[in-house]
């Protein structure tokens, strides 16, 4: 009984991510990478499409995920989302196929945007005057004073 209360406490974005959750999510990445590779669907949005799966995320109920997808250079990325959100329900049927799970998970497609931020990121450290606040200070020798 206790445990049940202790749910309650705590909102499910708070919950720490489980290990079986990390581990259907990974499996899930596997079997979207295969079938994603270009020639696979038919949906001419991805059909010779190349696109990243960098992460599937799994409800703690894993009856939803969310797979984070990435065009490559983000070319089409408005229509390739499109074709994915189209052919969702297909995927999931072939997915069941390659994964050992007793109920699929529904996917729902996001843009990965953590490569965005990696850029930002390394702009701001190329800038001339975080460079210099990144290199090492030389020691101050008063002369023994």
């Amino acid at each position: 009984m206790p445990r049940r209360r202790d749910r309650k406490e705590h909102a499910p974005s708070a919950q720490p991510i489980s290990q079986r959750q990390l581990r259907v999510g990974e499996e899930l990445r596997h079997a979207l990478a295969r079938l994603l590779r270009p020639g696979e669907l038919r949906d001419p949005a991805l059909r010779e499409a190349n696109i990243t799966v960098t992460e599937v995320r799994v409800s703690p109920d894993l009856k939803n995920a969310t797979a984070f997808v990435m065009p490559l250079a983000g070319a089409n990325t408005a229509e390739i989302m499109a074709g994915l959100k189209r052919s969702a329900v297909f995927l999931k049927g072939r997915m069941a196929r390659m994964v050992e799970l007793r109920q699929v998970p529904n996917l729902v497609f996001a843009v990965d945007t953590a490569f965005d931020g990696a850029a930002r990121i390394a702009a701001l450290l190329a800038r001339p005057e975080v460079e210099r606040d990144l290199q090492p200070q030389p020691e101050d020798d008063d002369g023994g004073t």
